[in-house]
């Protein structure tokens, strides 16, 4: 298969209570640096970014079903951080899609890329997270849910 230019962000979420959400967020394991993030990933082929965020969500965290949610967050990352210069040396940025998933279940199985998840609230999963692009995304996502601003794009079962 080959690798799409592009990276998918996906944000796990469910409701704890009827006012109340919390988010899985996941620890890389200690070889590509055991820091806290969302589940992460690129592209295969002609997939789309909901495909490709679907099929990120199975392999990374065992999460079969879902409501995905993409959001307007986007931002570019460097290849050298994702993939190298696989598309040649001119491509030196590529784009990152979010999008939120809605789970019903707080039991997750995690693949080799993480050693841990946790369930925490908006305030702890940002105060944990490395990335800027993921924290942006976790206040989009909290700021529809809170707000009740919703999307109708990407919505699958």
């Amino acid at each position: 298969m080959a690798r799409a230019p592009y990276q998918v962000l996906v944000i796990p979420f469910r409701r704890a209570s009827a006012d109340s959400v919390v988010y899985a967020l996941f620890r890389r394991n200690l070889a590509t640096g055991g820091y806290w993030q969302w589940i992460a990933g690129g592209g295969e082929d002609d997939e789309s970014p909901l495909d490709a965020a679907c099929r990120e969500a199975q392999e990374e965290a065992g999460i079969r079903e879902g409501r995905f949610l993409a959001l307007d967050s986007r931002t570019m990352v460097p290849v050298v951080n994702v993939a190298g210069f696989l598309w040649g040396d001119t491509t030196l940025v590529i784009p990152e899609y979010c999008f939120g998933v809605e789970i019903s279940t707080p039991d997750l199985k995690l693949s080799d890329e993480h050693i841990e998840y946790r369930w925490s609230c908006y305030s702890d999963a940002e105060q944990l997270l490395r990335w800027d692009s993921n924290r942006i995304a976790l206040w989009e996502l909290d700021h529809r849910l809170v707000h009740h601003v919703t999307r109708t794009r990407y919505h699958v079962d």
